[in-house]
């Protein structure tokens, strides 16, 4: 299946967001009801799990948005994403796991997850530019600096007063200019437990990346 190609590398899948549960789905659910998500990229057949001690971002934006691709089994499937978008972000001990069932020569399930700044092992944080989360579920607690809830996705780049922001809609996506979207300067979140899609980011830094394969499922949360 192909993936949206950012920064000359290929990692399209449904991924990471970062604002409240009911935040989120009041943004897709209005959204849904205006005819106004589009389909922005192609994704894989499987979600993965993202966890976090906490998240801190700076031009939050976030608005829906439909992921399309193919399910494990070849068939067509599309699901409706929470899009979220920081200019930068500093992330504390992040996992990331995603099961792939039922692999053969009895195999089984096997979990693929990975790891990095942990601060128990003296790691820096996991830092991030220009990056978007796609998320179809996400259980935190969020606290925002100057949100506007209800601003039309369009005029996200630009703050009441004239003030330019960094973030606005995900570059070489689709988004309705007219739907529902929110944003505020600064995002900080904790005890961050996500279900997701997809992640693109122009940087990604992870120090102390640990990656891993195991048997079974062995997930973050």
């Amino acid at each position: 299946m192909s993936s949206q190609v950012r920064g000359g590398t290929r990692w399209k899948r449904f991924a990471v967001v970062m604002v409240p549960s009911v935040i989120a789905t009041a943004a897709v659910g209005v959204g849904l009801a205006q005819g106004a998500l589009a389909a922005s990229f192609s994704v894989s057949g499987q979600e993965f799990k993202v966890s976090a001690d906490s998240l801190e971002g700076d031009d939050f934006v976030q608005y829906g948005s439909v992921a399309t691709g193919k399910d494990l089994k070849g068939k067509d499937q599309a699901a409706p994403v929470a899009v979220s978008g920081f200019s930068t972000a500093y992330i504390t001990n992040m996992c990331q796991s995603v099961v792939t069932p039922d692999l053969p020569f009895g195999l089984g399930n096997v979990t693929l997850k990975l790891k990095a700044g942990d601060p128990k092992k003296k790691q820096k944080k996991v830092y991030a530019k220009d990056i978007y989360l796609d998320v179809s579920q996400l259980d935190a607690d969020a606290k925002f600096k100057n949100i506007d809830i209800g601003v039309a996705a369009g005029s996200l780049t630009e703050f009441p007063g004239g003030k330019k922001t960094h973030t606005g809609i995900q570059p070489n996506t689709q988004a309705n200019p007219n739907g529902f979207s929110q944003r505020a300067e600064h995002a900080t979140l904790t005890n961050v437990h996500q279900k997701a899609w997809a992640t693109t980011a122009g940087t990604f830094k992870l120090p102390g990346l640990s990656l891993k394969l195991s048997k079974g499922v062995d997930e973050c949360y």
